[in-house]
């Protein structure tokens, strides 16, 4: 999986000269540089869980390059949604992470710093939400503050889907059955109704119900790396659907169900180890 990340990463470096937002390869003559800031930040929550409960500095160092690899394609995809999704995945290390503190002071040492380093396409993309609807008159605004035209039609489908959703409130129109709606919760509700919507926040609640309690039990080092990170992944894709259908989408969601398997057979292999052991 990091190998793979490596790749596509350096992939997505080999565009910034280019100009435009940095996308994943085979996607054709139009990108979704979207989907790919989900996964980048996904597998940078990977490594992040990893470099923090490595006990080797030489591992450390490893992970440590990979993270800072694995963002600079991040920051040029330009994604607004995995911008915000980035926020409350890494505040969610100081949670998880038993090294608090260190974290904590991390992250505000990078949210310092980051205003500065931060290429400027990624701060112009982030201005651009605020600064193009100005002087228009066709945009949603919202506390006095004028929206750009692709929010604004993002949050004009939001609006389209809450009026439709209810010719079909319990069942919804189908799978498919709606149309285009960029965005998780929404698409799953008109298209499976307050059913469906109820059945994915359970699935979600399970999920993460699941893997924080093998991250209070496990010690070892790998396997506690591997559920922090996951974990924080997760938290963030669940912000990343509110403007992507984060949890339809295969570049993130192959990893991301790959890894939960993994993280909830801990409990399992290390039933067998342990029976392993008592037999020899």
């Amino acid at each position: 999986m990091l190998i793979t990340c490596i790749i596509v990463s350096l992939i997505g470096i080999a565009q910034i000269p280019e100009g435009g937002r940095v996308s994943a390869p085979f996607e054709g003559e139009v990108g979704e540089p979207n989907t790919f800031g989900g996964y980048l930040l996904f597998m940078i929550c990977i490594t992040t869980g990893l470099f923090l409960t490595a006990t080797v500095f030489r591992v450390q160092l490893i992970y440590g390059i990979l993270i800072f690899l694995f963002a600079i394609p991040l920051l040029y995809t330009e994604s607004r949604s995995s911008y915000l999704a980035t926020i409350p995945a890494l505040l969610a290390f100081v949670w998880f992470s038993e090294k608090r503190q260190g974290v904590f002071l991390i992250l505000v040492l990078i949210g310092l710093v980051l205003p500065f380093i931060a290429p400027n396409p990624a701060k112009e993309r982030v201005a651009y939400t605020f600064e193009q609807g100005k002087d228009r008159t066709d945009v949603v605004e919202i506390s006095g503050i004028k929206l750009d035209t692709s929010t604004t039609e993002r949050v004009k489908g939001w609006k389209r889907v809450a009026r439709d959703w209810i010719k079909h409130p319990i069942f919804g129109f189908g799978v498919t059955g709606y149309g285009f709606v960029d965005a998780q919760y929404f698409k799953v509700l008109i298209e499976t109704g307050v059913l469906g919507l109820f059945t994915f926040f359970i699935l979600m609640s399970r999920i993460f119900a699941q893997s924080y309690r093998i991250l209070k039990e496990t010690h070892e080092p790998f396997e506690k790396g591997l559920c922090m990170g996951f974990l924080a992944g997760f938290i963030g894709l669940l912000v990343h659907s509110i403007g992507a259908n984060t949890f339809i989408i295969v570049r993130i969601m192959e990893p991301f169900w790959f890894v939960l398997a993994m993280v909830i057979m801990i409990p399992s292999l290390k039933g067998e180890s342990g029976e392993l052991r008592a037999e020899s």
